[in-house]
């Protein structure tokens, strides 16, 4: 099935007025906006790592906001349980049963703010939940939310009793991003409007909606031409001498089709190979693990995303014409 122009037309105008909503709440940062949005019609998870006070919370608050579904917050701490995530079950006395009482994770939108504060043990009851979008207690697995999406915040600077992601659970993010300090131009709007710490944007679209969307960029055209490119990107980090380990297949697909999504929300029916380089250090750069003595020498693995490029030719507008 072809995604049609007009199809295309309606995808866009969406996707915008749905950046736009967001605005309302984190000025200035269209960009991180759109990715996110990108994350959560590919039916991808995001992480927002940022140092404190650039509105990591806010956006993923206010992504939840703009989606008529439900939202919950989980705040990741030392003495969380996976329990607390998750849900247990409890006996009920007066009837001689037991009764699951649903943990926040039951949700369309899972804000885990600070994720990387709980200990490795709770971090991985999001395992199951963001691979599979249900969570088995007791033997029993039930769903938890269509769509369903965990937004995760970290601070990459703070480092005191906390727990560095593993890699299992970072492959399982679709995207990682950063929001940054916001330009002097924003700066002036936030504090000229004497914004409060909370703003609350309105809700614009049914669930229904998103599942549309992610339904049709799903059948967006991606060449054989544009998926071998993704695949030659996805072997260089793995030839990479700075790194030790590579994207991986889970990130291939990612990047195949975040791209969809990416080139669907700008009004093309088709991906080309700018759309894949949008979306490579987003969705690629935190899968890799770098080579201890590359770390020490300050390589970053946005720095190998980016050689990894500028090395790989992507295919030319003639082959794909």
């Amino acid at each position: 099935m072809t995604v049609t122009e007009e199809q295309a037309d309606w995808f866009a105008q969406t996707f915008a007025a749905l950046a736009d909503n967001v605005e309302r709440a984190v000025l200035g940062k269209r960009h991180v906006v759109e990715l996110a949005f990108t994350a959560m019609i590919s039916e991808g998870h995001l992480l927002l790592e940022d140092v404190p006070g650039t509105g990591k919370t806010s956006l993923a608050r206010a992504l939840a906001q703009t989606v008529k579904g439900t939202s919950t917050r989980i705040q990741f701490t030392p003495d969380l349980l996976p329990g607390d995530v998750t849900g247990i079950t409890v006996f009920d006395q007066s009837q001689g049963t037991f009764e699951f009482h649903a943990g926040p994770v039951f949700a369309n939108v899972v804000l885990a703010d600070e994720i990387n504060r709980a200990s490795p043990k709770t971090q991985s009851a999001l395992l199951e939940v963001m691979e599979e979008g249900a969570v088995t207690v007791d033997g029993v697995t039930r769903p938890a939310g269509s769509p369903f999406m965990v937004v995760a915040t970290q601070n990459p600077i703070e480092q005191a009793g906390t727990y560095a992601l593993p890699e299992a659970q970072l492959d399982r993010f679709m995207m990682r991003t950063s929001l940054g300090y916001p330009d002097h131009g924003a700066t002036l709007r936030i504090l000229d409007a004497g914004r409060p710490p909370r703003v609350t944007v309105p809700a614009l679209v049914e669930l229904q909606t998103i599942a549309a969307m992610t339904e049709l960029s799903a059948q967006v055209h991606s060449s054989p031409l544009v998926l071998d490119y993704i695949a030659r990107l996805v072997d260089a980090t793995r030839g990479a001498t700075q790194v030790r380990l590579g994207a991986s297949m889970r990130g291939a697909m990612a990047l195949a089709r975040g791209s969809r999504t990416w080139a669907l929300g700008h009004g093309r029916t088709y991906v080309t190979p700018d759309d894949v380089k949008d979306l490579a250090e987003p969705v690629l750069a935190h899968r890799l693990i770098l080579d201890p003595e590359a770390e020490f020498d300050g390589v970053t693995a946005t720095a190998v995303i980016g050689q990894v490029l500028l090395d790989t030719p992507p295919p030319s507008q003639k082959d794909l014409a």
